[in-house]
């Protein structure tokens, strides 16, 4: 009974495991140029989690094949399209690391900063939080974005990808400066004024063009007051009224 009962153990993980690899071997069977032309057929036709099998063959087993490079580009777009976001990031972060002067690094660049626009918008369930202000929450993956467009914008001016880059680049510009104003806030509420001093400082060094900027700087204003700097209170009070002046 124990000798029928080990067989049929045997043969079920035999099936399973020729199962888990006919996908491979299917790969194996053919020349890797035309499983790639089938994956790349996939991949225009739309049918992603269907290419990404191919892809994830390749990229595993044809490691120096011609189209190493390139299987790495479909993948990272593949895994976005599928919203594998962190794994597309993996790749992201290996083909930057081992093909710094490739072609396409704007393309890597501008994919890795919408990754990181989506992961800021779904870093908090916001339908949960009735009166949930975005410019409150943790800003680490738009500071993430902000630097990606930043990097593609400056080093890849002309690329097909920089005017798009510079939109968003813009909307991340005032996201932050919108988050750096609620921090003000908070310490302004408590009386940290000398954190209120250094926080609208850097938003005058990084955002200096956004209105969450100008709104900060009646905080920086009253800071110094009660500080005692009436100097510097009244240097900002000037910027306040030039910068209306210059508005109106």
């Amino acid at each position: 009974m124990m000798h029928i009962k080990y067989l049929v153990t045997v043969a079920t993980l035999s099936m399973i495991l020729v199962n888990c690899s006919s996908n491979t071997n299917a790969v194996f069977n053919h020349i890797p140029s035309e499983v790639y032309t089938s994956a790349r057929q996939k991949l225009q036709d739309g049918y992603y989690k269907e290419a990404i099998k191919e892809l994830e063959i390749l990229d595993n087993y044809y490691t120096l094949g011609t189209y190493t490079q390139q299987i790495q580009l479909d993948l990272i777009y593949t895994y976005y399209k599928l919203y594998e976001l962190k794994m597309s990031q993996i790749i992201i972060n290996r083909f930057l690391h081992t093909n710094p002067n490739h072609p396409n690094i704007d393309y890597v660049l501008y994919i890795r900063g919408l990754i990181n626009m989506v992961l800021d918008e779904s870093a908090l369930p916001k339908l949960l939080f009735v009166g949930f202000n975005n410019s409150e929450q943790n800003p680490e993956y738009a500071h993430a974005a902000f630097r990606d467009f930043y990097q593609l914008i400056y080093y890849y001016p002309y690329s097909q990808y920089a005017i798009d880059a510079k939109k968003h680049f813009i909307y991340l510009k005032d996201r932050l400066a919108k988050y750096e104003l609620s921090v003000v806030k908070y310490y302004h509420k408590r009386g940290a004024y000398i954190a209120v001093v250094n926080r609208v400082e850097q938003m005058l060094r990084h955002f200096p063009d956004t209105n969450s900027t100008y709104q900060a700087l009646p905080y920086m204003e009253n800071a110094y007051q009660q500080l005692q700097l009436n100097g510097q209170a009244e240097k900002v009070a000037n910027i306040i009224r030039n910068f209306f002046s210059s508005n109106l």
